[in-house]
């Protein structure tokens, strides 16, 4: 009988170096899920970051062509004269301050006024008993879009239906002007 009690000790210390190793594979996998949703809230702050900004100049070049005679007020109000790249660079500088590479990809998605974001984490999962995750980034994509939520009612471009709702737009009387949000709304779409 002394004999069969000093057997069950190594299968003992199997056993607790089995549970040892599944606790340290779930810590890495419980990181590769916090480093992932990291990363994707870089990608969505940065998608709508870019959104906003195309936003703010939609803005800003249709109360300007509303204002004079001949401008293209309605092509701003259709989403179209904003400058891409400064809203990309936007894109970027939110996904850089939220822990992605400065590097990221900021596309023309498939709506006009869309922007996909694609970013991969600044920092890796880490050591681990797991092989391969020290030098793993997580990557995650968003997209957001501007969509206009005005039409015009005159022709003028200064009377507007928002939403069902009357607009009228002065530029030259600054607190009767229209905010962004009045005339476009920014919404994640991926």
């Amino acid at each position: 009988m002394s004999r069969d009690a000093g057997q069950a000790f190594p299968l003992y210390i199997t056993a607790v170096a089995a549970l040892l190793f599944l606790a340290l594979a779930f810590f890495v996998v419980g990181r590769a899920g916090a480093a992932k949703n990291a990363t994707q809230t870089a990608a969505d702050a940065a998608a709508l970051a870019a959104a906003q900004d195309f936003r703010d100049q939609l803005r800003t070049g249709f109360l300007a062509a509303a204002s004079g005679p001949g401008g293209d007020w309605a092509g701003w109000l259709a989403g179209r004269g904003a400058d891409r790249d400064r809203a990309c660079r936007a894109a970027a500088a939110y996904a850089e301050a939220n822990g992605a590479q400065p590097a990221i990809t900021c596309e023309e998605g498939d709506a006009p006024g869309s922007f996909h974001v694609s970013v991969t984490s600044a920092r890796t999962v880490g050591a681990s008993v797991v092989p391969g995750t020290e030098d793993r980034h997580a990557k995650a994509t968003a997209e957001a879009v501007v969509a206009p939520r005005c039409v015009p009612r005159a022709a003028d471009g200064r009377t507007l239906s928002c939403d069902d709702e009357t607009v009228v737009v002065d530029p030259r009387r600054p607190e009767a002007v229209v905010t962004a949000a009045d005339l476009f709304t920014v919404r994640l779409t991926e």
